[in-house]
């Protein structure tokens, strides 16, 4: 099965190397494309100098900061013109540790959607303070409530699509372009038919750098998800 890794970046230069590295190590059939979003900081610089020796790393290089949901998006694209079986997203800070990619891609094998999830039995969150605790165990919850997804960990940025997946429940339709892209997709995976395995990681807190998320974020995304539960299904 080749697999697509999609790694959305934004200064990430330091990471961006050791966790490429290590991914590519996992399996000969997985390939990575970085999607940079303009960093000051040089990532994409440092991916561009790495890609002329490793050709199953990939660049696509935008003009600005325009989103999360939009950098999936662009790297769902990618993945599906060049023939990928499955694409998969994960974040490039190192919170999600490739160590789980062998599991992700064993239950993909039977299943539409894989999610690495932290509120499964054998899963779990180290390294973050008691209220961000609380806060995403509240979202999850608060998704579950609103938009009647069986899944535990809606927000959870590790994931496997299928190809079949990707192509019928219309990705490029989802209008939320920050963290609640990924809430949205959760509720068109279920309204879809289509099954979701949740497989326990622990989610890390990043190993350098700075978390890009705020306040702002998350009362878009709760009042996203808020609206998409009065929308008719997709």
């Amino acid at each position: 099965m080749r697999a697509l890794v999609i790694l959305p970046t934004y200064n990430e230069a330091e990471n961006v190397l050791p966790l490429s590295r290590e991914i590519l190590a996992v399996s000969p059939d997985l390939e990575i494309l970085v999607v940079d979003d303009a960093s000051p900081d040089g990532t994409g610089d440092r991916v561009e100098e790495a890609w002329r020796k490793e050709p199953r790393l990939h660049l696509l290089r935008r003009p600005g900061k325009l989103g999360l949901g939009s950098a999936y998006l662009a790297g769902f694209r990618h993945g599906l013109d060049r023939g990928f079986d499955a694409i998969l997203t994960m974040d490039c800070d190192g919170s999600h540790h490739p160590r789980y990619l062998p599991a992700i891609l064993e239950a993909a094998k039977s299943s539409d959607v894989v999610i690495g999830s932290r509120y499964v039995p054998g899963g779990g969150i180290v390294n973050w303070p008691w209220y961000r605790r609380a806060l995403s165990a509240f979202a999850n919850f608060y998704t579950r409530l609103l938009l009647r997804v069986p899944t535990r960990d809606n927000t959870a940025g590790f994931r496997c699509y299928s190809r079949e997946v990707l192509e019928t429940v219309d990705p490029f339709g989802v209008r939320a372009s920050g963290y609640s892209f990924l809430e949205e997709m959760a509720w068109r995976v279920h309204r879809a038919g289509f099954r979701t395995t949740e497989v326990p990681i622990v989610f890390e807190e990043r190993r350098r750098g700075v978390s890009k998320i705020d306040s702002s974020e998350m009362y878009r995304a709760a009042w996203h998800v808020l609206t998409t539960a009065f929308r008719r299904p997709p």
